[in-house]
């Protein structure tokens, strides 16, 4: 197989016209010449940091959308599964991923549960992880999100920590907002990566300490326009991330819009390629060819060096996409799951005045973190009610797990006039998290996820639908563009019940993110991310 064009060789920084010679998925040849090329042949995009759960697609199908997009591999970290089932959860994305050609690279997930303060599917200690990380397969210890117990040298953290050294494997890292002395200690333990960073000071304190900055433009963080300017001052200490990709925005775009976007602002071509391709093959030791005699004829045709509008995509020399129109297949598999919750009535939902002011969550559109907020409660009664007025909805977590009785506190920035809102997909325990404006609603929506095993689900007015993810309560086989269609149906529908927030859905999901700061929502209470504990929901 010859494919001809203007070959973008990021590893020498050169541009010329020639031909790509191909054998048994591999380069075995380049030959330059001095042909008129309209077309550009460059490798394949790498995502550095992604959760493939987040796209409530199975790996296969995630795959097929993406190699639309000109993408070829993904440093994929399988923590969302791996809390709800352990290690068989790892061991199903590791068996449908390997049906594509697709390039998909699982980590041993260092943090499950993430914190010790809610109910998770599974744990992980040192020695799992340890056997994981034995396995040829998985390439690095995935994020450690729990930077309270690495600052503080928690010893079973640390045995984490120990282990991917002693195997000599990359750690990531997860540290919101983490400056100063805290940050030495962090990475002085020696994590090597960060994809939390959210504004200047914070990423270059931590390029300054030598950590790898993974620049994230995902469904619900969307961090590229406070971090951009270091892709001109640390270009060699960047790496492109979604982190979290829902199935609407994967439609759209991946990593290529984020290396588009960089180009517009004017940084060198060279210089984002790299960034969305080279550094992170080369920090995760990945099998991903770069376009040099060789390698794997990992690689794509696009037609200019500004959009990076993908025409073709190989991967091992296998074409997966043409014009727009991916070659790979739906699969089918076998569903595998872990729920026990029971069916809720409106009572459990009821809560009971125990003063005036109310510890309030405070969402922030576009970021992960939240603002711990002090405002008088609504009664009705002696219940403490949503507040539409305000825009103050309650919002509870139920555990997935265990028949018990849901976590109950309030949020701001929701937006719901009338209904709920409700969701299995929730970082990282999944347990089912629901938002809306009266006990009733709530009731609904959280009983659509409960009798479904999983899903996302909005009640209102008389209105219901119902977005099932059977798989773990986190995905779906089904067909990833009507995947994508339901889901874009489902936020048109929230956002045209008030919501201003641009993905409900995804903001929902990390209300429950205790690693997060400042305050979230766990199915055992209301959490101070700052103090690293439970907190009251009234002040007394």
């Amino acid at each position: 197989m010859k494919i001809s064009g203007n070959i973008v060789d990021i590893v020498d920084s050169k541009i010329f016209p020639g031909t790509v010679v191909v054998s048994d998925g591999k380069i075995t040849e380049i030959i330059e010449d001095s042909a008129e090329y309209s077309n550009y042949i460059i490798p394949g995009f790498v995502d550095a940091h992604i959760h493939i759960e987040s796209s409530m697609l199975i790996p296969s199908e995630f795959a097929r959308l993406a190699v639309v997009h000109g993408t070829v591999a993904t440093v994929s970290d399988p923590h969302e599964i791996v809390n709800v089932l352990g290690v068989p959860g790892l061991d199903f994305m590791l068996e449908n991923a390997a049906k594509v050609p697709f390039k998909f690279y699982f980590g041993a997930s260092s943090c499950v549960p993430a914190t010790s303060f809610e109910t998770s599917g599974a744990r992980l200690e040192a020695d799992s992880i340890e056997k994981l990380l034995e396995r040829k397969e998985i390439k690095y210890l995935s994020e450690m999100m729990n930077y309270p117990g690495v600052i503080n040298r928690v010893p079973e953290v640390m045995a984490k920590l120990d282990v991917a050294k002693k195997l000599k494997v990359p750690i990531d890292g997860h540290a919101p907002g983490l400056i100063g002395e805290g940050l030495k200690k962090y990475v002085s333990a020696g994590i090597q990566t960060d994809h939390e960073t959210y504004f200047y000071e914070e990423g270059l304190q931590k390029l300054d300490l030598g950590l790898k900055l993974i620049i994230r433009e995902g469904s619900a963080a969307k961090n590229f326009n406070a971090l951009h300017p270091f892709i001109g001052t640390f270009p060699n200490q960047c790496m492109f991330c979604s982190d979290d990709k829902h199935p609407d925005d994967l439609v759209k775009g991946h990593i290529n819009q984020m290396a588009a976007r960089a180009v517009k602002l004017g940084y060198d071509k060279m210089d984002v390629l790299r960034i969305a391709i080279l550094h992170p093959i080369k920090h995760y030791g990945l099998e991903v060819g770069l376009l040099q005699k060789g390698d794997p004829a990992d690689m794509v045709v696009v037609d200019n060096l500004e959009n990076f509008n993908a025409l073709k995509t190989y991967i091992d020399g296998k074409l997966v996409m043409e014009n727009g129109k991916s070659l790979l297949t739906n699969m089918k598999v076998d569903t595998i799951n872990n729920f026990n919750s029971g069916e809720k009535k409106v009572e459990d939902f009821v809560v009971k005045k125990a003063g005036k002011i109310i510890n309030i969550i405070e969402a922030i559109d576009g970021q992960l973190i939240t603002r711990r907020l002090n405002l008088p409660a609504k009664f009705s009664g002696d219940n403490a009610v949503s507040d539409t007025d305000n825009d103050i909805l309650k919002l509870t977590v139920v555990n997935r797990y265990k028949n018990v009785p849901p976590a109950v506190a309030f949020v701001r920035n929701f937006g719901l006039k009338n209904g709920a809102i409700a969701s299995s997909f929730a970082h990282d325990s999944h347990n089912v998290v629901a938002v809306g404006t009266s006990d009733e609603y709530i009731t609904r929506a959280a009983n659509m996820i409960i009798r479904n095993r999983g899903g996302l689900s909005l009640a209102i007015d008389r209105e219901e639908e119902l977005l099932s993810l059977p798989i773990a309560g986190l995905m779906t086989d089904a067909d990833g563009y009507g995947v994508a269609e339901k889901y874009s149906k489902m936020t048109k529908i929230v956002r045209g019940n008030g919501s201003k927030l641009r993905a409900p859905f995804m903001t929902l999901a990390f209300m429950a993110l205790l690693v997060i700061p400042e305050i979230k929502l766990s199915d055992r209470g209301l959490f101070d991310g700052k103090i690293f504990n439970f907190i009251s929901l009234f002040e007394k």
